[in-house]
């Protein structure tokens, strides 16, 4: 799970987020990090809908690579 310190760093930077929910980059969320609590995190995606994600998903900087889920 992500910290709150990784969390606030994106919320200050205003850096886009990549959220892995699985092994299809289809199915990511990608946006700013606006909001969280213990177990969500709010995000504002490019079209200024906010989704309410799971804090336990793969966040990282949408700059850096997407993780292979190789079988």
């Amino acid at each position: 799970m992500i910290t709150d310190e990784q969390l606030n760093e994106y919320r200050l930077s205003g850096e886009k987020v990549r959220v892995v929910r699985d092994a299809l980059a289809e199915n990511d969320v990608r946006g700013i990090v606006v909001a969280w609590d213990e177990t969500h995190v709010l995000i504002r995606r490019p079209n200024r809908n906010v989704v309410k994600l799971d804090r336990n998903y793969l966040i990282q900087s949408a700059k850096e690579p997407r993780p292979s889920f190789e079988e």
